[in-house]
C-alpha cells in the first residue's frame, strides 16, 4: 500500500464517519405536562400475602423493623 493509497483510505474513512454522524435523529421526549405516562403503580399491600389489607401490611412492616432494630435486640 502506497502513501497515496493510505491517505485516500483515511480521507474516505473520515468522510464516511462524518456522514454517519449527520444521520442521527433527534431524541425528543413527547411529554404531556402534568400526566404520568409510565406504568401505573400498585400499593405494596395489594399483593398476595396481604390482599389489600393495609393494616395487616403496616403491622408486618412494624414487626420487621423491630426485628432489625439493633438497640432492641441488645437490650434483652
Amino acid at each position: 500500500m502506497t502513501a497515496r493509497t493510505a491517505w485516500a483510505v483515511l480521507a474516505a474513512s473520515a468522510v464516511a464517519l462524518t456522514a454517519v454522524g449527520c444521520g442521527e435523529r433527534p431524541q425528543v421526549i413527547n411529554y404531556k405536562q402534568g400526566t404520568y405516562q409510565g406504568k401505573p403503580d400498585t400499593p405494596a399491600y395489594s399483593g398476595a400475602p396481604f390482599n389489600g389489607n393495609r393494616q395487616q401490611w403496616d403491622n408486618a412492616i412494624a414487626t420487621r423493623n423491630q426485628a432489625q432494630n439493633e438497640y432492641a435486640r441488645t437490650r434483652d
